[in-house]
């Protein structure tokens, strides 16, 4: 398996984030202090991504702003995973 196959999901029972390492583009837009969430994405933790350091809706709105669509979310009980343009992906 290569990094293009890789996807990490993380739930807090409510939304899954899902992360495509290979889409990335490390624009930052999620973890630095200024446009970011900081205490939710951080590159330099295991796991990056604390799913329960915020809400379900700010952690949307952060998701949302992904310029690479690396980063996408579905609400629990939805089939597939919504990007921020409204495709399905799976």
């Amino acid at each position: 398996m290569g990094i293009t196959d890789i996807t990490k999901k993380y739930t807090n029972g409510e939304v899954t984030v899902v992360w495509k390492p290979a889409c990335c583009i490390h624009s930052k837009n999620c973890w630095n202090d200024v446009t970011g969430m900081p205490h939710v994405f951080n590159p330099f933790k295991r796991p990056w991504i604390k799913i329960d350091a915020d809400t379900t809706e700010e952690i949307i709105n952060q998701v949302k702003q992904c310029p690479s669509g690396a980063l996408t979310h579905y609400m629990n009980g939805e089939k597939e995973a919504k990007k921020t343009t409204g495709e399905a992906t799976e």
